[in-house]
């Protein structure tokens, strides 16, 4: 597992050094300084749900994901396992459980509960990608969507975070932008990455508008 993990990690610090093509595809259809607003296609996400405090949590999920994409599957058309090639960014996101009671009711785990996600690389599909070994690790499809993000750098902490989504969330407001998502925070960069050049982003889907 040590070296699975350093093995991601190394992965995770090669592909934000290159080019756009190992994010998930889309378009910018505005900037405003370190505010985008991007329509994103259609993706895959492979995504685990954890409990803990938010930094706890990306730790705690990584492990899983990783270990599917460096062979923790196996292959729809073959024996043994494949490996998927590491994309950015790592995708967090709050979570919520649900009650079954009557009437039914919402309610978030004491410590919260969030879903760390990575996005698979464009040429898999459900039929295609390898099924994973570890059943805490769920295949999703994400639908085209309108995506506005606050890029920033130095350390994902909660006060940063928090100023950043608020920020954002004034600027739609502000601008006539219609939020219809919960706030994801988005990582591209490994842990030792340098402060000044590491990248962070808080992102939210909004409406496309008529």
């Amino acid at each position: 597992m040590r070296y699975l993990m350093i093995s991601a990690l190394l992965s995770l610090g090669t592909a934000s050094a290159a080019s756009a093509a190992d994010e998930p595809a889309h378009t910018v259809i505005r900037s405003e300084g370190a505010i985008e607003i991007r329509d994103y296609a259609a993706v895959i996400e492979a995504h685990v749900e954890v409990e803990g405090d938010r930094r706890g949590a990306v730790n705690t999920g990584f492990r899983p994901l990783a270990g599917y994409i460096f062979g923790g599957n196996q292959s729809r058309n073959e024996d043994g396992a494949e490996e998927i090639a590491m994309t950015t960014p790592v995708i967090q996101s709050a979570s919520q459980r649900i009650a079954m009671t009557s009437p039914v009711t919402q309610e978030a785990a004491e410590d919260g509960v969030w879903r760390i996600a990575f996005i698979m690389p464009a040429q898999w599909t459900m039929e295609t990608l390898p099924v994973p070994d570890n059943a805490a690790v769920q295949l999703v499809e994400v639908p085209a969507r309108r995506i506005a993000a606050i890029r920033f750098s130095g350390r994902a902490r909660d006060s940063v975070l928090a100023e950043k989504q608020a920020e954002l969330l004034e600027f739609l407001a502000t601008n006539g932008y219609r939020v219809t998502g919960e706030p994801q925070f988005a990582y591209y960069n490994p842990p030792w990455t340098l402060g000044p050049f590491r990248r962070n982003e808080v992102m939210v889907e909004i409406a496309v508008a008529d």
